[in-house]
């Protein structure tokens, strides 16, 4: 369960602060960034518990 739940949380935490980086034109520790990373982090977690239930 740990892990499902890890391996979501990076991958869309990252993919947030990826998007949010190139709607900052780059800059990865801008303020869109962090907040879209934080947000997708968030998201990681509910996702890799659901994933994690249907397993």
């Amino acid at each position: 369960m740990k892990l499902t739940i890890l391996i979501s949380a990076t991958i869309i935490g990252t993919l947030g602060g990826w998007l949010g980086a190139s709607l900052d034109h780059g800059n990865l520790l801008g303020g869109w960034s962090i907040l879209l990373s934080s947000v997708g982090s968030i998201v990681g977690i509910w996702v890799g518990y659901k994933a994690y239930q249907y397993i």
